[in-house]
């Protein structure tokens, strides 16, 4: 089971330009003042934070999977992702971890067990703006690695690569999406390579306010990883000022290897 380490516009176009394609337009200027935030939705953002951005996002997930008679409740605490813009307005780093509390069956006698999971390292690169059908996108080198409570640790380096796309398709409409591939560890310690594919529809709700549908999926690449998992989400994000935004959501999924559903609740701050 893979966990969810997890202002409008949502999605946002990239906030430089490659060799080749054209300036920075008035329009990219403004987005570059916006708050764009990689949570509470499975799909990353195409943009970063800019060179000598500091943004720190945090949340809360509660999740349940029944299987016949046996109930599994996973929680996740804090969820940390500092997000630093570095050397350009294009790259930024990212490290993250978080605290997991996975309790079994759901009675008073369940075992409750806690921990840390691997740190997770990246870095985005935004590739480009959006161009009229063109998407803006972004390249996302990332990986964990062995550093978690042992139950939870996979105990070896996991590098993986996310391909980000995005389109603003008009003032309160927008669409992203991922495609990403990552290591992986079988139950039976073996390696394996697991895709995951995502789709986001967000929409402005207010100046302050917005919505957002999505579906994602993990497929691994053999059989050591088992079946695949799909799922529906859905939330909500209010911009309390220019730098602090919250954010709820709910998901479920959508077959049986998946986790039954979850909830969540998070916030956004930005130093700038």
């Amino acid at each position: 089971m893979s966990c969810l380490v997890y202002i409008w516009p949502r999605h946002g176009r990239a906030l430089f330009v490659l060799a080749g394609l054209s300036p920075l337009t008035a329009a990219d200027a403004a987005q570059a003042q916006a708050l764009v935030a990689d949570r509470p939705d499975f799909t990353e953002a195409t943009s970063t934070v800019g060179l000598g951005g500091f943004q720190l996002e945090l949340g809360l997930t509660l999740g349940s999977d029944t299987d016949g008679r046996t109930t599994t409740r996973v929680h996740t605490y804090g969820e940390p992702l500092l997000r630093v813009g570095v050397l350009t307005e294009r790259l930024e780093l990212r490290v993250g971890t978080t605290l997991v509390t996975q309790v079994d069956n759901a009675s008073a006698s369940g075992v409750a067990t806690s921990g840390l999971e691997d740190l997770y390292l990246g870095a985005k690169l935004a590739l480009s703006g959006q161009r009229g059908f063109l998407p803006a996108t972004a390249i996302l080198p990332q990986m964990t690695v062995p550093t978690g409570s042992s139950v939870f640790s996979t105990g070896r380096t996991l590098p993986g690569v996310n391909f980000l796309y995005s389109w603003d398709l008009n003032e309160t409409l927008s669409l992203a999406g991922s495609t990403q591939v990552n290591a992986a560890v079988a139950d039976d310690n073996g390696d394996y390579s697991e895709w995951a594919q995502s789709l986001s529809w967000g929409i402005a709700t207010g100046r302050r306010s917005g919505v957002y549908a999505e579906w994602y999926a993990f497929v691994p690449a053999g059989p050591e990883g088992g079946s695949g998992e799909h799922y529906l989400n859905s939330g909500l994000t209010w911009l309390a000022n220019d730098d602090l935004q919250w954010d709820l959501r709910v998901g479920v999924g959508l077959n049986d290897a998946a986790e039954d559903m979850y909830v969540g609740a998070g916030v956004v701050m930005r130093v700038r």
